[in-house]
């Protein structure tokens, strides 16, 4: 009996500890984000036709689009599409429908019989929408020029069925047309060649067919319509073009220029013809993004257009590059779900990069290397991979794993490989892998198959495993010897999300003029090497080929860090010994610094020798800095310009009214007016207010007297900043606009009675720009004002592609907290304060009201 007792009592503690550990199993998953892979195909969609009338006045569009497609393995009783947010008036199909459901998310048809497999068969399905995403209007009813008035589209990454019903994700394929009916003055782009234009007598509408017949995903289906303005060209037989919003095609040249050139180079340096009908770009006004790679048909923001004022400061390089190269890496071939999102945007940076080699020489191409490399290793604690599968939406992807360091893992196979392999291996997986998705083990393959080679512990430590290596390096010279001793120290911490890497690269020894190359493995925790050399070495360099992403301590003698200074034919060890003697303050490598800031030949060189006398910071380190304000490249101008503003003295003011007067960059200006915002004068609110006013391009000029005021915090400037931005809305840009509206806000925060600027900006949380309308709603979480909540409250909302929910929610955490910051009684006493002076404003009007009548009695 104590045995049946014990047994019952032990099953039932075995059924608590299930239950208990099924719970916390269950709460682990909800706590850690589940992994993400593509989802199934059951159909296989072949073409797609869109047809759209869009309403420009309403912002609505009146849409058909049909589907033709084949059932893949199994017959089909149940098509999924996706959708939002469609009015879905009807379905009909080649096959026998028994009914359809709509959601806000998805279309689901339902046939009877199920449809056969591979049997073709079309669904159209009819409908209105009135897009929140995917299809955005640009209209003067919300307040663009009447001459600018277009839409445009954006699909990646499932924007997409806010404007059509599809199959949304990338592991599937298919040809489409895109017809568009719009007014007769209006230019229509889309995707591949232009079939035909044509009035409707009917509609007095001209409907114009564009058809792309080479097989990509859904989101790089785009719509570009409206009053636009082009110039063109042509690369042999491929028609190039750039359009713009009517009133913005002055500029567009500036951004144009290079579009031949970089065809002709990406041809020749992927091994592969450019693979569509043609290459359209388009500018459109407030882009949800930088630029957005629609097969034949890029779409880019119009903050890319510049005037010829800014020099070399400004350009559109490489965004025009990047959004190219995607050309063939993203459409032609393209990653089967965003874990692999590195395939896309690692090759479109590494590309962009190597272009700018070509096209500026390769100390341009190292300077963006290690520009990038210096975004990478800041972020050190970050260890999730590149191939990474556990996020919650996929816009997380879309950082810096998949840009800058795919790039660099591009760069280090490319060195690994020497050129000419690597781009045998690049031809070859795009040959290979031709119209369709891909995923990381088929770029591998290739190199295994064409290196003879094992790439997996290459893959696994820098694709599948998080961050890079920390290294600490020594260098020793036994002169009894003449040996040299290099210790290398891998020095990060190792887990299950960060491997000891293994890797292979050089150390060179500089004696004299003549350089000697080592070659060496590290492939533990720690190395020491040693080299026989006839005499010391004036410079060790390790990895002087830059083909490693690392982070590498290694403390040299100040001489070698000169001579590394010295040697223009290396522009990395220049960079790396300015980034190491930018911690001393003796007069010497104050006298180098200087030296290299005006006589280096390399532009990058000179700007870091600029900062690297900022931060020294002494008296000598200011002298070098106002002795070098005369720059030819206005790039380094403008990094001189920043760092004498980095001195707060009476000479770095004097030296910057001085750039004011004589300067005619904008972009320079623009720095040197931000500067003024450490002095509180008379001088600095007169040429603020002036800039205020003025007119420069893109209001670039006032967008620098808006940040100066908000670095001045300073209260004064409330009603002349309120009263610019009340009279000078159409001259900002969106994005100026909402900032302005963030200062005003920020100078404003310890008003005690800040009903007037609260009424203000809470007048423009329903502007018809989203940005603007975003940016209202952010600057009264700023002023913090818990009376604004109610209002705020509307807007909030948990969708993180939303801009307007995301301002409302972050601006309700912070009028929040302000609230908890203020004792109740003093809320009160403000609303019992509040309610007098409206009692009182009420009591002044009617005895107004009552002096006018007794006057008219007097009469």
């Amino acid at each position: 009996m104590i045995r049946r007792a014990w047994a019952v009592s032990w099953s039932l503690i075995i059924c608590v500890l299930c239950i208990v550990g099924t719970e916390s199993a269950l709460k682990a998953e909800s706590e850690t984000t589940r992994r993400q892979y593509a989802p199934d195909r059951k159909v296989d969609i072949l073409h797609i036709t869109i047809d759209v009338t869009p309403d420009f006045a309403a912002c609505t569009i009146a849409g058909t689009t049909t589907i033709k497609f084949v059932p893949i393995a199994e017959p089909l009783t149940e098509l999924e599409l996706d959708v939002v947010e469609l009015d879905v008036s009807s379905v009909t199909s080649s096959a026998k429908i028994e009914g359809y459901s709509v959601t806000d998310e998805a279309i689901t048809i339902t046939f009877e019989p199920a449809v056969e497999v591979g049997k073709e068969t079309t669904v159209k399905i009819v409908y209105e929408a009135e897009p929140k995403q995917g299809l955005y209007f640009r209209t003067p009813e919300m307040g663009y020029r009447e001459e600018d008035t277009h839409l445009f589209t954006q699909g990646e990454t499932h924007e997409a069925p806010h404007w059509y019903p599809n199959y949304d994700y990338p592991n599937e394929r298919s040809t489409s047309e895109v017809v568009c009916r719009v007014p007769a003055d209006m230019t229509v782009l889309s995707n591949g060649r232009l079939v035909c234009e044509k009035m409707d007598p009917e509609s007095g509408l001209k409907a114009v067919r564009w058809l792309q017949d080479k097989p990509h995903v859904n989101y790089l289906i785009a719509l570009v319509a409206g009053k636009l303005k082009k110039i063109e060209s042509k690369y042999r037989d491929i028609p190039i073009a750039f359009y713009t919003p009517t009133s913005q095609i002055e500029h567009a040249e500036n951004s144009f220029k290079d579009t031949a050139d970089m065809l002709e180079f990406f041809e020749r340096e992927i091994g592969a013809p450019y693979p569509w009908d043609k290459y359209y770009q388009a500018v459109v006004q407030d882009f949800v993004a930088g630029g957005m790679e629609n097969t034949t048909l890029t779409i880019l923001t119009d903050r890319t257009l510049f005037t010829s004022e800014t020099e070399n400061i400004r350009s559109s390089q490489g965004l025009v590059a990047h959004e190219l190269v995607h050309q063939w890496f993203g459409d032609y071939v393209t990653c089967k779900d965003w874990s692999h999102l590195w395939l896309n945007e690692g090759f479109a940076v590494y590309y962009e990069t190597l272009y700018d080699g070509h096209k500026n020489g390769r100390d341009s191409m190292l300077y963006e290397l290690y520009g990038s490399a210096r975004g990478i290793l800041s972020r050190g604690s970050d260890e999730k991979p590149i191939v990474y599968r556990s996020y919650k939406n996929a816009g997380e992807q879309f950082d810096y794993r998949a840009y800058s360091k795919g790039a660099w893992v591009l760069h280090m196979l490319r060195m690994e490989l020497g050129e000419e392999l690597y781009r045998r291996c690049v031809k070859t997986y795009l040959e290979r892998h031709a119209l369709s998705s891909v995923v990381t083990e088929d770029f591998r393959s290739v190199i295994e198959e064409l290196t003879g080679r094992s790439f997996d512990r290459f893959f696994d430590q820098w694709l599948y495993h998080g961050r890079h290596p920390d290294l600490t390096v020594s260098y020793n010279w036994s002169e009894k010897d003449k040996l040299a001793k290099v210790s290398v120290k891998q020095t990060h911490e190792v887990s299950e999300d960060v491997m000891l890497f293994h890797f292979r690269t050089k150390v060179r020894f500089v004696i004299d003029d003549g350089a000697i190359d080592r070659e060496i493995v590290v492939d533990g925790k720690q190395h020491d090497f040693y080299f026989a050399l006839p005499k010391e070495p004036n410079i060790v360099r390790f990895d002087p080929h830059y083909g490693l992403l690392a982070e590498v301590k290694f403390d040299k003698p100040t001489a070698m860090f000169y001579a590394q200074l010295e040697n223009k034919d290396d522009v990395i060890g220049c960079l790396l010994a300015i980034e190491a003697l930018k911690k001393k303050e003796d007069k010497k490598t104050i006298a180098k610094l200087e030296d290299a800031l005006n006589n280096d030949p390399f532009y990058g060189v000179r700007k870091a020798a600029s900062s690297a006398l900022c931060d020294i910071h002494t008296d000598e380190a200011f002298d070098a800095l106002a002795k070098s304000v005369d720059q030819p490249d206005a790039r380094v101008r403008q990094q001189v310009v920043e760092d004498i503003a980095g001195f707060y003295r009476p000479e770095s003011l004097k030296l910057i009214r001085q750039v004011l007067k004589r300067e005619k960059n904008p972009e320079i200006l623009a720095e040197a007016i931000r500067y003024l915002g450490r002095y509180r004068d008379k001088d600095t609110r007169r040429r603020l207010i002036r800039y205020l006013k003025s007119e420069s391009y893109r209001n670039r000029l006032a967008d620098a007297a808006v940040s100066t005021i908000n670095m001045l915090d300073d209260a004064s400037y409330i009603g002349p900043l309120q009263k610019v931005l009340r009279q000078r809305e159409q001259e900002f840009t969106s994005a100026g606009f909402a900032g302005a509206l963030n200062t005003l806000a920020h100078i404003s925060r310890d008003q005690e009675d800040k009903t007037e600027v609260r009424n203000f900006l809470a007048g423009y949380v329903n502007h018809p720009k989203r940005r603007i309308q975003a940016g209202a709603i952010r600057a009264l979480g700023t002023l913090g004002d818990p009376k604004a909540i109610p209002i705020v409250q509307t807007f909030s909302g948990d969708d993180p592609s939303d801009w307007v929910q995301r301002s409302a929610k972050r601006a309700l955490e912070a009028l929040r907290e302000q609230k908890k910051l203020v004792p109740e009684e003093i809320i009160q006493l403000r609303e019992t304060v509040d309610e007098l002076k409206e009692e009182t404003k009420e009591l002044k009007d009617e005895l107004e009201d009552i002096k006018k009548r007794l006057d008219a009695k007097k009469e």
